[in-house]
């Protein structure tokens, strides 16, 4: 009797059943196929935009979770398979996050061993003088993302300054990038488009600040890798991974981008990849506009990080957490220089006619010494704690 005809064939080697449905493209494909064509689009990524060159050196932005474990365990599969000639190395950042970061610190030594990737782990507590779960205690759940988020940025960089590598690789995702695009536009932050749809930053052939800091690229090899085809990678290789979420994350403002991400993607599931698409037109657009300037890039003069302000964004926040004002780093600059220039002209003139509360009238003076009281608080709170940790220059 004839073979009874396969159910549910693989739509390529139709061979075999197909065992799952490529959220980006909607194929049924058997494990293997799905391996193949996942595999294969990551090395079309990296080589369509020439992303290395034999002999650098690469660190692996590594966190224990689904997208840096895939991302290791693929960057060490294709640089064999198809002799890329890299240096890999995996670096993971310690924010000090009890009972999230300890426990995904433990998989990355896992991945460590089980790849056989040298590990650096550099930790906010080292670097700033601070963790995050002592952060959260001063300032709490509010604005603690950004504090974390500008804070890691930084120490990747560092990171990779001790590794001396020439490159950083991160996990980041097509969901992810297209989160951002949408964020950045829900803000009407249009500028920012160019370094989130961008697989490849820090391009030393266009950057002539001559700074160490720069001439470090960074890339997403992952950045048209769909989320649900990560997690489907991992879980059919059995890769060994961390999946909770951080405990302080709960409330960032992303979570409400990825919800609407989510649900135009149960509509239309090439939603994410069109987003990201928009987002590289709509940066295109940016910069042809003449009137738009971007800011000129200097070193930090506390820390000596890449900066377009005298002080960076790090060194900022560190200032407002070791004097007690969180919120001094948090907001626009010219508000931020506002506040400064208000405190050292009310030290330096403290019964000046000149200053507003000289010029109230006697009707107003309760109000007035109120209002002087809180003022005077605010100065003594911007000079204490001056020999709190800082930065160290690179």
């Amino acid at each position: 009797m004839p073979d009874k005809p396969l159910r549910n064939p693989c739509n390529l080697c139709h061979a075999v059943r197909a065992i799952l449905k490529r959220p980006k493209t909607g194929q049924q494909l058997c494990k293997e196929c799905f391996f193949h064509v996942f595999e294969t689009e990551i090395h079309n990524t990296i080589v369509d935009n020439k992303l290395f060159r034999s002999g650098d050196r690469v660190a692996i932005g590594a966190s224990g979770g689904k997208d840096s474990t895939v991302l290791a365990y693929v960057m060490k599969l294709l640089n064999d398979r198809y002799s890329y000639g890299l240096d890999l190395v995996l670096l993971s950042i310690d924010e000090g996050i009890t009972g999230y970061r300890d426990d995904s610190l433990e998989t990355v030594k896992r991945n460590r061993d089980q790849y056989r990737i040298p590990l650096l782990i550099i930790s906010y507590k080292d670097l700033y003088g601070w963790s995050m779960d002592d952060i959260v205690k001063e300032i709490g759940r509010k604005n603690n993302c950004t504090f974390c988020g500008v804070f890691r940025r930084q120490a990747l960089d560092r990171g990779a300054i001790m590794l001396n590598v020439d490159h950083i690789v991160t996990g980041h995702n097509a969901d992810d990038i297209a989160e951002t695009v949408l964020m950045n536009i829900l803000r009407g932050d249009l500028p920012r488009l160019q370094r989130c749809t961008s697989i490849i930053t820090n391009d030393t052939s266009d950057d002539s600040s001559g700074l160490e800091t720069s001439k470090i690229l960074r890339s997403k090899p992952f950045k048209y890798t769909y989320e649900k085809e990560i997690v489907m990678y991992a879980y059919f290789k059995k890769l060994d991974y961390f999946s909770t979420e951080c405990i302080y994350s709960p409330n960032a403002y992303r979570g409400h981008a990825r919800v609407f991400l989510k649900d135009l993607e149960a509509i239309r599931r090439t939603s994410i990849v069109d987003i990201i698409h928009s987002g590289e037109a709509l940066s295109a657009s940016v910069q042809a506009n003449e009137s738009t300037k971007l800011p000129t890039m200097s070193t930090c003069t506390r820390c000596g990080y890449i900066s377009s302000n005298e002080l960076c964004k790090a060194c900022l926040l560190l200032e407002g957490l070791n004097k007690g004002l969180p919120q001094l780093g948090i907001g626009h600059s010219s508000k931020i220089r506002r506040m400064h220039e208000a405190a050292h002209a009310l030290q330096a003139t403290p019964s000046s006619p000149a200053s507003p509360l000289a010029s109230l009238s006697t009707a107003d003076g309760a109000a007035a010494r109120d209002e002087r009281g809180k003022l005077v608080t605010h100065i003594r709170d911007l000079n204490r704690l001056e020999t709190m940790p800082t930065l160290q220059a690179v």
